[in-house]
């Protein structure tokens, strides 16, 4: 069936909506807009700012950060009450389904142009089908996995970005040691992560007994600190940044493989989120695929599976369009 198809892509920070077209099996996009999460006090009330008076489509999807619990999104992040229900009555009683954020994203992952990723490892003899693996850094950590079952993918959501941070190291032992004297549980989320980023500094900066630099220290005190952390890496301009970020990328890859070996992910591991794109000098530079390749005698397996990082950042919106499409 043709017809209109409001996405989202709603996060802590930025909520994006796209109104796409659906015809013989195609989807166009018509328009698109990012709204300051902020500013709304409801996903009702973005939406209709968005449509307009008048504004009519046909069906919705909308990913979330946060578990989809009978048809209520309990979001992190994010203040709002999300529900199908209400959301489809306010959308004049359409179709609706909310998706956690990473299943978005997967379903928007093979929806994607070869030309849209950036290859980190190379498979050796990959099959033609099989499971993929989804994780993203960003805000926080989203992972999901898209499981091929026979002509088709279905995406499994997952809170595996809460589960318990397993370093390996003597280094990354007192990683752990440093963050669970400051927050007892400590979750992948809190290293792979902009905060994790930050967290990871305050350790190695501590541990380095080496005074921060005035201008790092102005950086950061002006804006996003692990962005300052970051930039200041990727530059080359401070040895405790560089260490920092090359023990995100180590960590980012050992985390990437746990989930790749956890749902045998022989069609590959897609990186999303908007730090990977931002930090590619880096996670090319040999400290990610260390990290992958850092199984033991899982290792064969592991060099049969490609990683990929996506470059669109849109892939959320994309996603929930396809899965709005399918319930047209």
């Amino acid at each position: 069936m043709d017809g209109l198809i409001l996405a989202g892509d709603v996060g802590g920070t930025k909520t994006q909506l796209g109104l796409f077209e659906h015809s013989a099996g195609n989807l166009k996009l018509v328009r698109e807009h990012r709204y300051a999460t902020a500013e709304f006090d409801s996903l009702e009330a973005v939406c209709a700012n968005f449509l307009g008076t008048g504004g009519a489509v046909n069906a919705a999807c909308v990913g979330v950060p946060g578990p989809i619990i009978d048809g209520r999104g309990h979001a992190t992040n994010v203040p709002w009450e999300l529900s199908t229900a209400s959301l489809s009555r306010a959308l004049k009683g359409v179709p609706v389904r909310l998706l956690n954020d990473l299943t978005a994203i997967a379903y928007g992952m093979v929806n994607l142009e070869p030309a849209e990723f950036v290859i980190l490892h190379r498979a050796e003899n990959p099959p033609q089908h099989g499971n993929i693996a989804v994780i993203a850094a960003g805000t926080g950590l989203g992972e999901s996995a898209l499981v091929w079952e026979g002509d088709k993918y279905y995406a499994v959501a997952s809170e595996g970005g809460h589960s318990d941070f397993a370093p390996h190291g003597t280094e990354q032992i007192e990683l752990l040691r440093f963050l669970t004297g400051e927050f007892g549980h400590v979750s992948y989320e809190r290293v792979l992560s902009g905060p994790g980023l930050w967290n990871i500094y305050r350790f190695l900066r501590l541990e380095s007994h080496v005074e921060e630099p005035a201008w790092l220290k102005a950086e950061i005190a002006a804006g996003d600190s692990s962005a300052a952390v970051s930039e200041a890496a990727l530059a080359g301009r401070d040895p405790v940044c560089v260490h920092a970020l090359t023990m995100f990328c180590d960590i980012y890859g050992s985390e990437a493989a746990n989930l790749a070996l956890k749902v045998l992910a022989l069609g590959g591991v897609y990186l999303g989120g908007g730090i990977a794109p931002k930090i590619l000098p880096m996670l090319t530079g040999g400290a990610f695929v260390k990290g992958f390749l850092a199984k033991g005698r899982l290792n064969e397996i592991l060099k049969r599976i490609e990683v990929r990082v996506s470059l669109n950042q849109t892939t959320g919106l994309l996603g929930a369009a396809h899965y709005a499409a399918a319930m047209l």
